[in-house]
């Protein structure tokens, strides 16, 4: 996967760079391999802050793997590794004195497919912040969770429905559900892997909607098969279409 540099992308959403932006995410030269498989090969990009940056390009051009590199899901693979420099607000996210559980604190992510926890829907959001220690009282707690189901534009789907099981919500739902546990820990960015692509057009369409009201305070990195998509949702547009090798 080849990401062009940064002008070019702004020129692909019709937009002029502005040397007010801030970059929020920076990759240079980076390369990642599984085993002796080249995944990635030279990808250079910088990502503004609190603005929708979309990856698209075929099947296995290296989207998804780049995805993960930002908040070193990688590492869980013993086989991957990752060369050249990522960095969050100019820091490198791979310095061995950094400590990847901190920096997915900071780094929310949303797959393919929903995947909520087996629990009710108050405790999928409660989740992150009890495990990092957030609220500190029951009170505290109550208000980041209807405040991250807000956010997610659920809250008034499942107000009345907060101790019942998270599995047996619609898909479009659990997908919100999802981007509201992500954000319940107050992430600086979103990363979603094809967030829409198990749903109807009409949980696309409220997933897109949501995005949209997310960019105001989040920095979004989505991948998409979708051209469509990118454009709708998207300030810039990173785009891959060679066939992998």
């Amino acid at each position: 996967m080849e990401l062009r540099p940064d002008p070019l992308l702004l020129m692909t959403q019709g937009v002029k760079p502005a040397a007010s932006v801030h970059t929020k995410i920076t990759a240079r030269n980076v390369d990642v391999y599984y085993g002796e498989k080249h995944a990635l090969k030279g990808v250079s990009i910088d990502i503004p802050e609190r603005s929708v940056t979309a990856f698209i390009g075929p099947s296995g051009c290296g989207k998804s793997t780049f995805l993960r590199c930002i908040n070193r899901m990688n590492d869980t693979v013993a086989s991957c590794r990752v060369e050249g420099k990522i960095l969050i607000d100019g820091k490198d996210i791979y310095d061995p004195a950094l400590d990847p559980v901190q920096l997915r604190a900071r780094v929310g992510m949303v797959f393919q497919k929903p995947n909520p926890f087996p629990k009710s829907v108050y405790e999928n959001v409660a989740y992150g912040p009890r495990i990092h220690g957030l609220a500190r009282s029951k009170a505290e707690l109550d208000e980041i969770v209807e405040m991250s189901l807000r956010k997610a534009s659920l809250w008034n789907e499942v107000k009345d429905r907060l101790e019942d099981s998270g599995t047996g919500l619609s898909g479009g739902q659990q997908q919100r559900l999802c981007i509201a546990r992500a954000i319940a820990i107050n992430p600086e960015i979103i990363l979603m892997d094809e967030p829409c692509s198990a749903l109807d057009p009409i949980a696309t369409a409220h997933i897109e909607e949501l995005m949209e009201e997310l960019r105001s305070n989040f920095t979004i990195v989505i991948v998409t098969h979708s051209m469509q998509q990118a454009a709708r949702v998207s300030q810039r547009t990173a785009a891959d279409f060679h066939k992998p090798s």
